[in-house]
């Protein structure tokens, strides 16, 4: 890839990677004092500024070490504090605050289809702008069913955590620790790459199916 070529790729990439991860964080927070625990309101988490969850090398480093060299996009913020404990029904409403996070990811993917829509409704199916919203349905999508896959710490970990026995969830949580090395040794030996294109394809059909009234 050469320079040129590079610097697009990053350009293009960084707005929608950094509104995906900033809306997925604050999410979470905004769930969890919905549902009764202030901590990430408190700490100031709860908000749309980036910087407040940028971690520089999840959020920045990674994500564009990941792209350059073709593989899956993957990349993490400061996680959002939550105690589950100050939650009213700590078990059931852990449940949807795991589950905000890929929710927003779904609305930016929805709401980044809908931007396609507006500028090929206008003739513009070329250019800056149609690249960063085609990488927007794209990226949040990507995080999206990444975050959904059943391991600790990750949030379809925590929904996980939170419906089986309480034996399995400390099971589980001893293996929290370790999940992200589990995660990257899944994604270099391709195991969960299958599972995880199938996911993006099926969101990525349906979203540009409702938006486009058929492929895009």
């Amino acid at each position: 890839m050469d320079i040129e070529a590079t610097i697009r790729l990053i350009t293009v990439s960084a707005i929608p990677v950094i509104f995906a991860i900033t809306l997925h964080e604050a999410a979470h927070g905004y769930v969890a004092r919905m549902f009764g625990d202030n901590t990430a309101y408190v700490l100031g988490r709860v908000s749309l500024n980036p910087a407040r969850h940028i971690d520089p090398l999840g959020t920045i480093i990674f994500p564009t070490l990941t792209l350059l060299i073709g593989g899956m996009l993957f990349g993490w913020a400061k996680p959002v504090p939550v105690n589950q404990g100050e939650l009213r029904e700590p078990r059931k409403h852990m449940i949807w605050v795991a589950l905000a996070g890929p929710a927003a990811n779904f609305v930016m993917a929805f709401g980044w289809a809908i931007l396609l829509r507006i500028l090929a409704m206008t003739g513009q199916l070329d250019g800056f702008l149609w690249e960063v919203a085609r990488a927007g349905v794209i990226i949040n999508l990507v995080l999206m069913v990444l975050n959904l896959l059943p391991i600790p710490p990750l949030d379809g970990g925590r929904v996980l955590m939170n419906i089986v026995p309480y034996d399995v969830e400390r099971m589980l949580a001893r293996i929290e620790p370790y999940g992200i090395w589990i995660l990257l040794f899944l994604l270099l030996t391709d195991v969960v790459q299958p599972v995880l294109f199938a996911g993006i394809n099926f969101f990525y059909n349906l979203i540009i199916k409702i938006v486009f009234f058929g492929a895009l």
